[in-house]
């Protein structure tokens, strides 16, 4: 088993390095960890075939708790649910954008408000933390920095305060939900935790956190947004939000759609439909209403994250099998010393760091089985140690330009349309309000749950 625990933690760390040098795309990185895993670990260290299967957990799709779930299992392995609801999620996604759903949602919202800069400023941070509680911050970072920098070209001032604010923002919105954000999606399938655990729990100190950084970023963007945009400007000769809408069918079909993966999303503690059937039937939905276009939307669905998942779970399937999971959760304890408060701090501010850092999604599939073993070992709550990781690996992520895939894409935007933002820019702005907005999470976690 030492054997087995060595090369476990040497894939592990190997991986993780080349996911932070990204020079390799990530992909390939998990999956290639992912079988080398399987071989040198469980094949040539272990010998053991049933933990190959149980890590590869392909018979999981033949049971009925994975469809339709009423006591909580035990999730080890690859977590196909993650996976199939991802997947369905992301072609419920193609099919609004090829609606013209997030323009003209940007657009509506942008004259609702007169297109007036400060307004649009509030709300497009607004926006952005409500959607990205039901869709991939990416997604709605990707079409929100484009119309904002469209905008900011009609109206003219600087987009970047605004685009810094909506990539927060869209971190934040993401921590509400089981599904805003994957880690989230990660705890949630392996824990058993519904949609509601999740809103009534992450997302209120997520919606206290939002009122403080709308008030944070105004007070320090405002003077960067309102020095050049001092005129009134003549909205009729703005272009109209209907005009982003590409087929009116499409687009009525495609929120419709919406509306029903949120009423799933919002129930499925009540109907105990699991996030895969719910990511399988929001999915043959999208593809049947949009059958002339199926094909084309199964072409853009990223099946590049979807295989990076795969791998992630094997790889942290092989360190939990060979007892190394357990170590790490020995060693909090100690470090901790049993205190409550000092070990919550430990996993939400060292879950903030490093995630600030490398991705917070093989963080977290790593972190799951540790919280469960401190909580069996501890005495603490295994529902307070789930809410603390999920907020700190999604909010320490925006701490930086790396720290999550929305960071990347919104800055990326930005530079793509002559507006690059620097690291010093970046982490000027964005690390102050990480910090607050973990020290207020630190105080809520321990005055509702200890």
């Amino acid at each position: 088993m030492a054997a087995a625990q060595i090369f476990a933690v040497v894939i592990f760390v190997a991986m993780f390095v080349l996911i932070v040098m990204d020079k390799i795309e990530r992909h390939y990185v998990t999956l290639g960890s992912g079988i080398l895993s399987l071989i040198v670990v469980f094949g040539i260290c272990m010998r053991n075939g049933e933990a190959v299967w149980n890590i590869l957990a392909l018979k999981g799709f033949a049971t009925k708790d994975f469809w339709y779930q009423v006591t909580e299992t035990e999730s080890k392995g690859i977590n196909w649910a993650t996976i199939v609801f991802i997947a369905g999620m992301m072609i419920m996604v193609e099919g609004m954008a090829k609606a013209g759903f997030f323009r003209w949602l940007c657009m509506k919202i942008a004259f609702m408000v007169k297109c007036k800069t400060i307004p649009v400023f509030v709300t497009f941070m607004i926006m952005s933390a409500v959607l990205s509680m039901f869709i991939d911050s990416i997604t709605v970072i990707m079409f929100l920095a484009a119309v904002t920098v469209e905008l900011s070209q009609l109206l003219k001032f600087n987009p970047v305060p605004m685009i810094l604010s909506e990539i927060f923002c869209a971190n934040l919105g993401g921590s509400a939900t089981m599904c805003g954000d994957p880690p989230n999606i990660i705890v949630g399938t392996s824990l058993g935790y519904s949609f509601g655990d999740f809103l009534t729990n992450t997302g209120l100190i997520a919606g206290i956190c939002l009122i403080v950084s709308i008030i944070f970023f105004y007070i320090v963007f405002k003077k960067e947004l309102v020095s050049d945009n001092d005129k009134e400007i003549d909205i009729s000769k703005l272009p109209k939000p209907s005009e982003a809408i590409t087929n009116k069918r499409d687009f009525i079909v495609s929120s419709i759609i919406f509306g029903c993966a949120v009423i799933l999303l919002v129930t499925h503690s009540v109907t105990h439909l699991t996030v895969a059937t719910i990511g399988t039937f929001i999915a043959a939905v999208t593809l049947i209403a949009f059958a002339k276009d199926a094909v084309g939307l199964l072409k853009k669905t990223d099946y590049k994250t979807l295989v990076f998942f795969i791998g992630l779970f094997i790889v942290v399937g092989g360190l939990e099998e060979t007892g190394i999971l357990e170590i790490i959760a020995d060693f909090i304890e100690k470090i901790s010393g049993g205190d409550a408060k000092l070990m919550i701090v430990i996993i939400l501010w060292v879950s903030a760091v490093a995630s600030a850092f490398v991705d917070n999604i093989p963080f977290a599939a790593t972190m799951v089985p540790v919280i469960q073993s401190l909580a069996e070992t501890s005495g603490i709550a295994l529902p307070t140690l789930a809410w603390t990781l999920s907020i700190g690996t999604d909010i320490g992520g925006s701490a930086t330009p790396i720290g999550a895939s929305a960071n990347v894409v919104g800055t990326s935007v930005a530079a793509k349309n002559g507006y690059p933002i620097g690291w010093g820019k970046y982490c000027k702005k964005l690390a102050p309000a990480t910090v607050i907005v973990l020290a207020i999470s630190t105080v809520y976690i321990f005055m509702r749950y200890l």
